[in-house]
Parts: structure tokens; sequence; C-alpha cells
């Protein structure tokens, strides 16, 4: 197998793996938490289009790149990796801040010399302007993979300025923390820890904006017997401050207000059923809050 086919063999397999390597990840999300429950199909479609014009516009980037370093005499397969990988935005940066000249052959032994130069440096034959311009063609190659690159590119602004301005309006996302469905953020929270192992949920967090939910799924076992334990510690409680820890399954919603706990709270679970509950903790104002919760 000669070095042309070697290279563009490997193209094609580094660009499906990494589509592969995408949606893994985008599966592994569905499967690790609720999914796309809470948002309305526009917001996942819209995303999701934005990945795959994004991947579009770096595909055709790549493939105007592959060829123009053909005709540089470059490695193709590498600039083309390196625009895909890098984003064409940064990738086109550095290929053409590095890009090798594009060099003409001489007329007279055949060696490859440059545009500028005025004889061959190989067999000395004098290079005349007008031979420049016979031994190289002038313009843009490849047209169809940069005009398809810029429609793809708009496509995917589009798509990103539609996530956008849906996700800061709230619209299609579920923000009602009595709610069946995840609830969705549109502020932050600073956190030191957030884990849940050996079905305890450790949260540690600094700040939050205001009405921040954060949420962890637990499982009841038997509702009858079992109890909730929280042993929840606010550091900073501004006037005003709440911090309110929910329980959620089905149209049954509690609420209970944790800021001020003297003691670990022991909450009984006999208005639920057995199954899944959303355990959520509503935090408005309160901060350097360390809190573990567990069903036992």
């Amino acid at each position: 197998m000669n070095a042309a086919k070697r290279n563009r063999l490997l193209l094609y397999i580094a660009i499906p793996v990494v589509l592969l390597l995408i949606l893994l990840r985008l599966g592994l999300f569905f499967l690790k938490s609720d999914g796309f429950s809470g948002l309305s199909m526009l917001l996942p479609v819209l995303l999701l289009c934005f990945i795959l014009f994004a991947l579009c516009t770096s595909a055709f980037f790549a493939a105007w790149v592959y060829q123009d370093c053909k005709r540089r005499g470059d490695d193709p397969v590498l600039w083309a990796i390196v625009v895909f990988a890098a984003t064409p935005f940064m990738g086109l940066l550095i290929y053409f801040l590095r890009r090798s000249e594009i060099k003409a052959t001489c007329p007279a032994c055949g060696h490859r010399i440059s545009m500028k130069a005025n004889y061959c440096e190989k067999c000395g034959t004098p290079i005349e302007k007008e031979d420049h311009r016979v031994m190289a063609k002038q313009g843009t190659h490849h047209l169809a993979f940069i005009i398809a690159g810029m429609v793809s590119m708009v496509l995917m602004l589009v798509c990103l300025t539609g996530f956008i301005v849906s996700a800061a309006t709230g619209k299609g996302i579920n923000t009602n923390v009595a709610s069946n469905d995840r609830v969705w953020n549109l502020g932050s929270i600073r956190m030191n820890d957030n884990a849940y192992l050996g079905d305890v949920w450790k949260l540690d967090f600094r700040s939050a904006s205001e009405g921040f939910v954060k949420e962890q799924n637990m499982t009841i076992a038997d509702a009858d017997a079992q109890l909730l334990y929280a042993d929840i510690s606010c550091g900073t409680v501004p006037d005003g401050a709440t911090l309110v820890l929910w329980l959620v399954q089905g149209d049954v919603a509690k609420s209970i207000d944790v800021t001020n706990l003297s003691e670990p709270l022991e909450y009984p679970l006999n208005a639920f059923e057995n199954g899944k509950v959303h355990v959520r903790l509503q935090i408005n104002g309160v901060e350097n809050t360390v809190s573990e919760i567990h069903i036992q």
C-alpha cells in the first residue's frame, strides 16, 4: 500500500472514530441522567443539529486543507486531522500561519522550485515569469468544499443561536421544583463536592443562584419502614435566606425547610410508594453548606 492510500485510510478511520466518541458521550449522558426529561424536544434537536453541522463544517474545511496540502507537498492527513480536531477556526488559523508555499516544476529537469525563484536550484535553468504562469494554475481550488463548509457554518450558528435564545428565555425548560420531570437550572452553583456513593448523597457548595435546584434520584425499597436521613449544615444564612428539601414522586411533592437544623432530620416516607423518588435541595441564598442525605 503506497503512502497516499495509507494516509487516506487513516483519515477515513479517524473521522468515524471521532463521531463515535461524540455519540458515545451523548449516550452516556442520556443513561446517567434522566435523559432529556423536562425539556421540549426543540432544545435537544437544536443541540444535535448544532453538533452535526459543526462536524460537517470541520469535515469540509479539513477536506479542503487535505487537497491544499497535496498541492503544496505537505502532509495532508496530519493537517486534515489538525483542522478537524482543533475546530475549523483554530485549525485553519494554524494552517494558514504554517503552510508551505506552492511550488512549481522546472520545465527542464522537473525539480520542484519556489514560485519566486528566478532559476532552478538543481539544474540552473533560468525561470521566466511567463513560465510560472504556465507551471501553476491560479485561483482558488476545490471551491465546493469551501462553499459547503460556509453553508454548514451558517446553519451551525443558526442552531446555536436558537438553542441559546430558547435556554435564556426558559422556553421549553422545566424549572418547577415540584415537577416529577427533571428540573433544569438557568443559574449557576459553586460547588466543592457533589457525589452519590453507597446510596449516600453528599453535597458541599459555597453559593448558588437564587432558587437553584440540585437533585439526586434515590430509591425507596420499603416506604412504610424506611426513613430519609438528612444531616445538613448551612454555614452562612443571610436574612431571608432558606434551604428547602423536596421529595417528589409522581403527583406527591413534600417540602421541608432545612435551613437551621439543630439535629439530623429523620423524615418518614409512608406518603410515597416504593420506587424512584426525586430528592432536591432548593437553594435560596444560603452559602457554605454541607449536606449528607440517604434513605435507610
